[in-house]
């Protein structure tokens, strides 16, 4: 007779370009995130959540040009009709909110958003498929002023999370600005703006490669074309050495203050009624920031923004930290970006036909958890609860007393609930819960009333370095008084 084989085991891993979070991880983020959220809340901003999963059509970005339209989001056809697809990200969602609650919510619709979003691209170190943003946007302003609200409560949330002020600052730039440059350039003509696409594309893609080709390596792309190391040639945008000098003009206009990087912007646009726009609306931003105190410390007017300014209609913004940390390698460098933005005035159209302006920014969750950390605002190994241990299995009804009059007074608790039969046992469950204190009462402690209140942190370093006079100064633990358990835990856990 033939065995059946046994079923196969699944495999117990996380699938590859996921990951799992656990105790402090978890609980960081969510502190992070609830800092955050009280800054937005401040400003007038409302909590918004929306469904993981939307339509293909509704997200837009990946609409179906083959027989599976899954290039770079998770996606499936539902019974022969809609494509449906995991979000990849918080404002195509709240594009399509927008547009259907149009007639529902005030306007402007001021919201912000937190959640998990996924990407279907390959992962890599650090690059995962899931992953945290938090996003803030107001829909139907179409004054540059909600673009100046946005950067300086961009500016509060990394201060109230505990980034301080010189370790970061917000960029300031604008697309209208850089296509008034272009047009003074000669690749782009408002009476047709679809003549010299392929050559603006080709420049935008340049200078958003800056911080690592150089100078040099732009003037190439701008020009001719550019022979990478490995051989590979990427062809240029063709501009002449007159026309490339413009478009570098506007990558260096920073100046030291707001008013002369300004000055320089006009030069640059010249006649550009576009590019003049732009500069009055930097010159605006950087106006009503100085009314609110937001000063070039901490958001200045810069050019060399040139992240999504194929994306973004208007202003961009973008927050990086300016303080040192230690790459892999060992070597000193930035820390760089955590947070980007603009104004996005196309997007909601997709869905009403009308132009509905809009602006907003996402923060980095998992970049700014990183950037914590390294400032040592995060990252230190998290206290566990208050282990009640457990010497007589008939009394497990005092011990849950004891734990919930700890919970009552706002401390973390919990009873053992594995084997107590070995004690040691328990208190390497203990340990490893990160606990800072044990509760013992065996029935000698409990017909005189008292707990044995086990300082495990003090054991710890007592039994690293401590000497005989510190400890019997102070002794890892003590007996009090049952009624005294919750006073004595509180004052054990301020000292600690």
């Amino acid at each position: 007779m033939t065995r059946e084989k046994a079923p196969r085991r699944p495999r117990a891993e996380t699938p590859k370009g996921f990951r799992d979070y656990f105790g402090a991880e978890v609980t960081e983020r969510k502190a992070m995130l609830d800092a955050i959220a009280e800054v937005y809340h401040l400003h007038g901003f409302e909590a918004l959540e929306t469904s993981a999963v939307e339509t293909v059509e509704a997200l837009g970005k990946f609409l179906p040009d083959v027989d599976r339209p899954n290039e770079g989001v998770f996606a499936w056809q539902e019974d022969e009709k809609d494509w449906l697809a995991l979000r990849y990200d918080l404002t195509a969602p709240l594009a399509r909110v927008a547009a259907q609650y149009r007639n529902d919510l005030a306007s402007p619709y001021r919201r912000y958003a937190m959640g998990p979003v996924w990407r279907n691209e390959k992962p890599g170190p650090g690059r995962f498929r899931q992953f945290y943003q938090c996003d803030a946007d107001t829909v139907g302003a179409p004054s540059v002023a909600a673009d100046a609200e946005i950067c300086a409560m961009l500016a509060n949330a990394l201060e109230r999370v505990g980034i301080p002020r010189g370790d970061y600052v917000v960029k300031v730039n604008n697309r209208k600005v850089l296509n008034g440059v272009m047009e003074v350039a000669g690749v782009l003509d408002p009476s047709d703006p679809s003549k010299f696409e392929n050559e603006r594309g080709i420049v935008l893609r340049a200078i958003d490669k800056i911080d690592r080709l150089g100078d040099a390596g732009v003037r190439l792309l701008l020009g001719e074309g550019r022979k990478d190391d490995s051989g590979d040639f990427t062809k240029g945008a063709g501009l002449s050495a007159e026309q490339a000098e413009v478009v570098m003009g506007f990558v260096s206009a920073k100046r030291a203050t707001g008013a002369a990087t300004v000055a320089r912007l006009r030069e640059l646009v010249g006649n550009s009624v576009l590019g003049a726009e732009g500069v009055n609306e930097l010159e605006t931003i950087a106006t009503l920031l100085d009314a609110q105190g937001f000063g070039a410390d901490r958001i200045e007017l810069d050019p060399g923004v040139v992240r999504g300014l194929g994306y973004y209609t208007g202003p961009v913004f973008e927050a990086e930290l300016t303080f040192e940390i230690l790459d892999e390698k060992g070597n000193k460098r930035q820390f760089g970006s955590v947070s980007g933005g603009g104004r996005y005035d196309d997007l909601v159209k997709r869905f009403t036909g009308q132009a509905v302006p809009a602006t907003g920014v996402s923060i980095g969750v998992d970049r700014l958890l990183a950037a914590l950390r390294a400032k040592g605002r995060m990252g230190a190994e998290a206290a566990g609860p208050v282990v009640v241990t457990v010497m007589d299995r008939d009394r497990m009804s005092d011990y849950f007393a004891m734990a919930a009059d700890l919970r009552n007074a706002g401390i973390r608790a919990e009873v053992y609930l594995g084997n107590p039969k070995q004690f040691g046992n328990q208190l390497k469950y203990a340990d490893k819960r990160q606990s800072p204190i044990a509760v013992i009462q065996g029935s000698d402690e409990a017909a005189r009333g008292v707990v044995v209140l086990k300082d495990l942190i003090l054991g710890a370093k007592i039994a690293e370095n401590a000497t005989l006079e510190e400890w019997k100064d102070r002794p890892a633990q003590r007996e009090v008084a049952r009624g005294d358990l919750v006073d004595t835990v509180r004052q054990m856990l301020a000292e600690g």
